[in-house]
């Protein structure tokens, strides 16, 4: 609902007093990471990370110094984002600093790590929040495992029935 891809029956979402309902999903200034990913494979690294700041007409310049910035929170040497991400640690950094890149209000992470294996997501877990804390963007994570909530999280919703039935922070659930 808050990304666009389904429509709410009732309510309203908001963000910083303006109606996100009555904008259209390209935007609402989030940035979004998929369970998938949604990298190009022929596309290097650096060329995905750049997709959004091409599509929102960012000059050359500005986005090879973007995209410099965004690799180096995640210590991507040069080139290795000049090849493709072709395993799931190079996807997974690649889907998020594609989505950071833009610098939206809003970071929306669609079970990011679901399809990594015990120890990579744990690494994953590491790195995400250390460039949370770093970056500041408000971020909404999607997932089915607690343990990752817990690590990830400042405040945690549970939901029941497409419906919060808790909020708390990690602790106090």
């Amino acid at each position: 609902m808050i990304a666009g891809f389904v429509e709410p029956t009732a309510g309203a979402i908001t963000l910083e007093g303006r109606d996100l309902l009555a904008m259209k999903p390209a935007k609402r200034g989030l940035g979004i990471v998929f369970q998938s990913y949604a990298l190009f494979p022929h596309m290097t690294v650096a060329e995905n990370v750049a997709f959004g700041l091409e599509m929102q007409g960012v000059p050359r310049a500005e986005r090879a110094r973007r995209v410099g910035e965004t690799l180096e929170l995640w210590d991507w040497p040069p080139s290795a984002a000049a090849s493709r991400a072709s395993s799931r640690r190079p996807a997974t950094k690649g889907g998020a600093c594609r989505a950071l890149v833009i610098r939206p209000q809003i970071l929306l992470l669609d079970e990011p790590l679901s399809n990594l294996d015990a120890k990579l997501r744990e690494e994953m877990q590491i790195e995400l929040r250390q460039i949370q804390r770093t970056v500041g963007t408000t971020t909404i994570l999607v997932t089915h495992d607690q343990a990752e909530a817990m690590a990830l999280s400042d405040r945690i919703v549970v939901m029941n029935k497409a419906a919060p039935s808790r909020s708390a922070r990690p602790r106090g659930l």
